[in-house]
Order: structure tokens, then C-alpha cells, then sequence
């Protein structure tokens, strides 16, 4: 739907078996923003992407994305999800993962599509390679062009800083900065506030299933840390 938000979650609900993780999640994302999700382990970041990447049902409340609630195959291909697995497979090469994913998707003029993006992510050196040989960093810049293969509207990223080194870090910042100017919408979790800080328009902190707080705009690391602090503390009153 035009003008709609790409995502509108609404009282979104989860638990597995006896345990809340989600108790009641309301997120509007805009086209075009980077939107950092903060919060302690066990907070429920890892299952709200989940459910915004479609690969899990709420229980309760309700999500639409880009105007539309059910999840049809048109709708998967507007979405790239990244997780704390890459879903690469060690045993093809680079390439081999790209061209993999290209023919899932159907990519039209698949080869040069898989090109781009190897030099997009710095990775045409290592095309060749098998993935189990690749650094973490690289590996995780092959998981994130994975998700781009299909030229998705909204990418999804579980954590994608864990691992990297500071050359790594600041590659990937790069990247998302490039993505967001080019009009995709990013939603990340992260403990690191500081790696988030330089590349988020907004934060949102998810403590025991709700969030928070949220900060509307580019706000700097330590003003992010002192009120995640903060929302965690008044929640645990």
C-alpha cells in the first residue's frame, strides 16, 4: 500500500511454552530509516525479527508490512533478513552461495547480480573460495549480500556487529549507510550502542518483552547508553 509504513507492529505478543518473550510490542518503522532495537539478552529482539521477517507467527497483536498483512510470496521478496547464522553454506564458495540464493529468488541476469554484489562486499578475491575458509568479517559481509540478492525493501539484522574486528565494523557501517541513502529500510539489534550510534536514525530499547523507550533521530552513544540504562533500571522496579 502506498504511504503505508514498512512496518506497523502492534501489540505483538509471543511466548514459548510457559515463558513471555514478547508482551505486547508496538513499532512503526518508516521507509528510509535505520532503526537500532537495544536490549540485554534474553529481552526478545532475536524473536520480533523473526516475526518481522515472517518466519514466525505472533500469537497475538498484529503486523503489517508495507501495508499488507498476510505474508504472500510477493511480500517475503521485499524483506532480507540477516541472523546470527548466515545461512551460507561452508561447503560452496562465495559465489556458489550468491548463485544459490539468485536462482531461489528467480534473480533476473543472475551472474551479474552475484558480481556486484562480491564487489560490493569486498569479497571478489575470495569468490572462489569455500565459505568455511572466510573470516568472521567476511563472512558476515557474505551473509549481508546474501540477503541483497533479491534487491529487498527492508533488511532485518540480528546482531550484525558480533565478531567483527574494527576494520570489519566500519566496513559494514559504510555499507548500511549506503543502503539507507539508496532508500532500503534497516532494522538491527545490538548490545553495542557505540557501533549503532553513527549509523541509527532512531533507537528503541526492548526490556522484558515491551519496549522501553524509544529516541526519535540521531542521538549520541553516551545520551543512548544513559537512557538504556535508565529504561532497564525503571523497568526492573
Amino acid at each position: 500500500m502506498e504511504g503505508a509504513p514498512v512496518v506497523r507492529a502492534e501489540g505483538l505478543v509471543r511466548a514459548f511454552g510457559d515463558t513471555p518473550v514478547l508482551a505486547g510490542v508496538d513499532l512503526r518503522v518508516e521507509a528510509g530509516e535505520v532503526v537500532a532495537l537495544l536490549g540485554p539478552n534474553g529481552a526478545g529482539k532475536t524473536t520480533l525479527m523473526r516475526i518481522l521477517a515472517l518466519l514466525l507467527r505472533p500469537e497475538d497483536g498484529r503486523l503489517t508490512l508495507f501495508g499488507a498483512a498476510t505474508a504472500t510470496p510477493a511480500l517475503r521478496r521485499r524483506v532480507g533478513y540477516v541472523a546470527h547464522e548466515s545461512f551460507c553454506y561452508p561447503d560452496l564458495t562465495g559465489a556458489e552461495n550468491l548463485a544459490f540464493y539468485a536462482r531461489l529468488f528467480d534473480v533476473p541476469q543472475a551472474p551479474a547480480r552475484v558480481a556486484e554484489l562480491l564487489a560490493w562486499a569486498g569479497l571478489e578475491a575470495a569468490a572462489r573460495r569455500q565459505v568455511r575458509t572466510y573470516s568472521r568479517g567476511m563472512a558476515q559481509r557474505l551473509a549481508l549480500a546474501r540477503a541483497l540478492v533479491h534487491r529487498p525493501d527492508l533488511l532485518l539484522l540480528d546482531e550484525p556487529f558480533s565478531g567483527l574486528d574494527a576494520g570489519g565494523v566500519m566496513a559494514l557501517q559504510a555499507r548500511l549507510t549506503e543502503l539507507a541513502a539508496a532508500g532500503h529500510t534497516v532494522v538491527l539489534t545490538t548490545h553495542d550502542i557505540e557501533r549503532a550510534a553513527p549509523i541509527a536514525t532512531r533507537f528503541a530499547v526492548l526490556h522484558r518483552g515491551r519496549l522501553a523507550w524509544v529516541h526519535e533521530g540521531r542521538a549520541p552513544a553516551v545520551v543512548v547508553v544513559e537512557a538504556y540504562a535508565a529504561a532497564v533500571a525503571a523497568r526492573r522496579a
